[in-house]
């Protein structure tokens, strides 16, 4: 994954530009940048007033679930460990947390508890028995075979 520019490499960039060391398009030609970031840099500056680069904002909605709803969750699964996903998700609507049945899985997922039964255990070894016609059944008859 592509790394962002380091502050430094901004600051030079945009202090450069201020004591009219040249034009953006020049300076991105000597920074050995891109015209479109030297542009954006340095509309980030005019906006936030600041030249170094702005701090990340929280991809998308932040959570409803609380850290509370989560120890709730907790102990109602300790409490009654058979409880559905359904049953967790009504649970949760009194408390003010209205959430989805299949985000109560992805949170449960997310806490490190399981709500299905060990994927890991083995198979059961017995094997059918096949009969004795079955097994004739796989020679081939005279009939499939091609006249060639």
């Amino acid at each position: 994954m592509a790394q962002p520019y380091s502050d430094d490499l901004r600051c030079k960039f945009l202090e450069a530009y201020e004591a009219g060391a040249g034009s953006l398009r020049e300076l991105a030609e000597q920074f050995r940048v891109s015209l479109p970031y030297g542009k954006k840099i340095r509309v980030q500056q005019l906006r936030t007033g600041h030249k170094e680069r702005p701090a990340q904002s929280h991809h998308g909605p932040l959570s409803r679930v609380t850290e509370a709803a989560k120890d709730r969750l907790r102990n109602w699964l300790q409490q009654q460990p058979d409880l559905t996903e359904a049953e967790l998700r009504e649970r949760l609507q009194p408390t003010g947390v209205s959430i989805c049945k299949s985000r109560v899985g992805q949170l449960l997922r997310q806490m490190g508890l399981r709500r299905k039964k060990n994927p890991s255990t083995r198979k059961n070894a017995t094997r059918r028995r096949i009969n004795s016609a079955a097994k004739s059944s796989l020679k081939r008859s005279a009939r499939s075979r091609r006249n060639g």
